[in-house]
């Protein structure tokens, strides 16, 4: 070893290490598959989301909930099988319905207070069966 070592792969092949041809490449394709966004193009990855819908069993189940509300009522409905845009175009109807204020979250839609009734008929006139649960 009398010849004298200028770089770091003139070291590595005196010690029969192979050497990557060039770092620079390796460092742009590891770049670009870490690259979300781009100024030039927007969002690189598109956005997958994996919805899974629980199925339904036929049956739409209406409750009235006080519980954690501060003592508000508020009527949930579970068990439809829909999709969400699907449910927030039904929560919609029923807030309309209802004249009452109303939320979707994860598979259940909440309208406020106690319009049972009125939610019964809008459901079944959608082609749901529907089944009071709790008092």
């Amino acid at each position: 070893m009398k010849e004298k070592l200028t770089s770091l792969s003139d070291l590595a092949s005196a010690f029969g290490k192979d050497t990557p041809s060039s770092p620079e490449k390796q460092n742009d394709s590891s770049n670009k598959d870490n690259l979300v966004y781009s100024t030039s193009s927007g969002r690189i990855k598109p956005n997958t989301t994996n919805e899974t819908i629980s199925e339904s069993d036929g049956y739409a189940k209406v409750r009235r909930e006080t519980k954690g509300r501060k003592g508000k009522g508020v009527v949930t409905i579970t068990g439809l099988g829909l999709d969400n845009n699907a449910l927030k175009a039904l929560a919609k109807k029923l807030k309309k319905t209802c004249g009452t204020g109303g939320t979707v979250i994860d598979e259940v839609i909440e309208i406020q207070g106690d319009k049972r009734e009125a939610i019964k008929a809008v459901l079944e006139k959608e082609g749901f069966k529907v089944k009071f649960i709790g008092g």
